[in-house]
């Protein structure tokens, strides 16, 4: 709590940092939009006469979905360039960050086509593994995305290339391993809890039945859902940054002086060595807002 806090704090001192995922959801869905009518035009029929998706379709269906990855890293990055100059004492616009993503596609563009042939191949494992696979899939995501975790910012901020981000975010992660690893995810934890009230407005207007009520209710719940979840993207962002700063300079950003941020990721004491989970020495994710991200 005193984290995402401190995260609301640097929002209110800034509201253009919201926009940023609500652009990232709208870019997506017009993404997804094309998409799904670039695949319905390339469907074909089979020999009893079924529509199914074609060859083509299926191309268009891959290229599709690297373009959502790369519309959520794009965004992410704009994001972290507007957070850490607010941490900074700036005032950025949605302008200036979409301008440091710009600057930065080089970069970004290879990191989103990293980040979801990842995914793609973690979702196969758990689809096609049977229950052995999606307990491997799922901890093989769980440590892609905590790995990847400070990515999107050390390319924002150090100008690096998809694979020395990657070692550069493993090196910070184990320097600065600590006891407190799931606060990493607490604030999806609080996204998950504001937006139930969300869930539970649909189910109420589902059960009475009445036409005109469900669909206020769901509109209601839509309209909550989509708040609240460019509010938590917005906190999200503003904590990674934080957390780089802090990781990478040593200091805690002053918006969140004061915080457990310093324990979150504490070396251990005693011999001083990070300590890693197994044989992967690091963790990270695929993704846009959702983590480096959490898929």
């Amino acid at each position: 709590m005193e984290i995402a806090k401190a995260s609301w704090a640097v929002l209110k001192s800034d509201k253009q940092l919201v926009w940023l995922p609500v652009l990232s959801f709208l870019a997506t869905v017009v993404v997804a939009g094309v998409l799904a009518g670039l695949v319905f035009l390339t469907r074909t029929h089979d020999a009893t006469g079924h529509t199914r998706i074609g060859p083509a379709g299926y191309v268009v269906g891959v290229v599709g979905y690297f373009g959502i990855a790369f519309v959520g890293v794009y965004f992410l990055g704009a994001l972290v360039a507007a957070a850490d100059e607010v941490l900074r004492g700036g005032h950025p616009t949605v302008g200036t960050a979409l301008q440091a993503s710009n600057q930065r596609l080089h970069r970004l563009l290879p990191w989103a086509i990293v980040t979801a042939t990842v995914t793609i191949i973690l979702n196969a494992i758990e689809r096609n593994g049977g229950w052995v696979g999606r307990i491997v899939g799922s901890l093989l995501g769980l440590a892609w995305s905590v790995l990847t975790f400070l990515t999107v910012p050390i390319i924002m901020l150090e100008d690096l290339g998809p694979g020395n981000a990657l070692k550069r975010s493993k090196e910070l992660f184990t320097k600065t391993w600590g006891e407190n690893l799931m606060l990493n995810f607490g604030l999806g934890a609080l996204g998950f809890l504001v937006m139930l009230p969300a869930f539970a407005v649909a189910a109420i207007g589902v059960a009475t039945g009445v036409t005109a009520i469900i669909v206020i209710a769901v509109a209601v719940a839509i309209a909550w859902f989509a708040v609240a979840q460019a509010v938590i993207a917005a906190l999200s962002g503003i904590f990674r940054t934080a957390l780089y700063r802090y990781a990478a300079d040593g200091v805690v950003p002053v918006p969140f002086q004061g915080t457990a941020l310093p324990q979150a990721f504490a070396p251990r004491k005693g011999d001083g060595t990070a300590r890693r989970f197994g044989g992967f020495g690091g963790f990270g994710g695929p993704g846009g807002f959702s983590g480096g991200g959490m898929r």
